[in-house]
């Protein structure tokens, strides 16, 4: 699959996207067209929804916290009967310290890869990255997760499932870094600088565009930590979000074609 291919572009909703068709170990593919990915819905056009409606989503994981959910209801098309999954919570974590402040973007950047440090560990996010992998298990049906940008919670929750699957390490950092160039960047960094502002406060540009990007550094700061607590991403997955080996080959039997 191309970028193009990849990505949906839409006018309110930012970095939408399949995470699947990449060829994975041993030979095969991750399937196309059920494994989606994005920012949250609040925003979405009427014209956005339209496209949304023949993808015929019936899961949709949503890792935003319930202040996240409140301040920013995810619109659905007429005759949506999909499931939202969530956490009864809070998930944004240091995601808050990240931004507020008034941080420079050298500041910015620090308080990511501390985010990106714990964002494996963090007893409020860990509930619905256990969800999320029991959806892709048992429910059929192309799949949703989202966050609010869809690159920092969502990255790391799809670049787990893409590892169980398979995917060489290098296309899970393609997709990861994808989020800098996918669909509509300004009008994406100008909705997070709105929202960013009315809450937090006067923040520059630089440290806007720090905190509305990605790095290969932050995910590699999360596989880091998580190997160094466990010992490898596999003891991870079985003793903390419950993806043991059988598990696994359930998932890959499920979304690799030959």
């Amino acid at each position: 699959m191309t970028q193009a291919d990849r990505i949906l572009p839409l006018e309110g909703i930012h970095n939408f996207r399949d995470y699947g068709g990449y060829r994975v170990a041993g030979g095969g593919q991750v399937v196309k067209g059920v494994l989606w990915r994005s920012a949250q819905h609040g925003d979405a056009t009427d014209a956005d929804l339209d496209q949304l409606r023949p993808l015929h989503i019936r899961t949709v994981i949503d890792l935003r916290g319930i202040t996240e959910r409140k301040a920013k209801p995810c619109r659905r098309y007429p005759g949506f009967a999909g499931e939202v999954l969530f956490h009864e919570g809070e998930t944004a974590g240091l995601h808050v310290e990240a931004a507020s402040g008034s941080p420079t973007a050298d500041e910015a950047r620090a308080a990511m890869l501390r985010l990106y440090a714990g964002i494996a560990f963090r007893p409020n996010l860990i509930p619905v990255l256990q969800r999320y992998f029991r959806a892709l298990e048992q429910r059929d049906g192309a799949s949703l997760v989202h966050c609010v940008a869809g690159k920092d919670r969502t990255g790391f929750a799809v670049a787990l499932m893409q590892h169980v699957l398979g995917v060489h390490p290098d296309d899970i950092m393609a997709d990861y870094v994808l989020t800098n160039v996918a669909g509509n960047i300004e009008a994406r960094i100008a909705a997070g600088a709105e929202q960013i502002r009315s809450k937090y406060g006067a923040i520059d540009d630089a440290a806007l565009r720090m905190l509305m990007g990605v790095e290969e550094a932050f995910l590699d700061t999360a596989f880091a930590s998580l190997r160094e607590a466990h010992g490898s991403v596999e003891a991870y997955l079985a003793e903390v979000l419950e993806v043991d080996a059988a598990r696994a080959d359930a998932l890959r039997a499920r979304f690799l074609n030959a």
